[in-house]
């Protein structure tokens, strides 16, 4: 088994909640945008998502409480991924077998 991320760009699920977490790690400036985790171990992955669950804290859980600067990032970052995700043949609806 390996338990290594494949990245956000591989990842042939879409926004998975890896995917997410690199997304975040993005908008806060945890990670710089051109990084998308590729070969991070999950140890890794839950270090980042530590950090960015403590700043999420700060705006309770909520983009609509971040400040104005942050909104714009989530809003462009999230955008842009899930466009890409959806090139790559992701599809957010779930399907009767899903």
């Amino acid at each position: 088994m390996n338990n290594t991320y494949v990245g956000l760009n591989k990842d042939h699920h879409g926004i998975t909640q890896l995917g997410r977490i690199v997304l975040d790690g993005r908008v806060f400036g945890f990670i710089p945008d051109s990084e998308d985790c590729a070969g991070w171990d999950l140890g890794r992955m839950q270090l980042l998502m530590d950090k960015i669950s403590a700043e999420w804290d700060k705006y309770d859980n909520l983009p609509s409480r971040l400040p104005p600067e942050l909104q714009q990032r989530h809003t462009e970052i999230y955008a842009k991924a899930m466009a890409d995700a959806r090139a790559r043949g992701w599809d957010p609806e779930l399907g009767d077998d899903d």
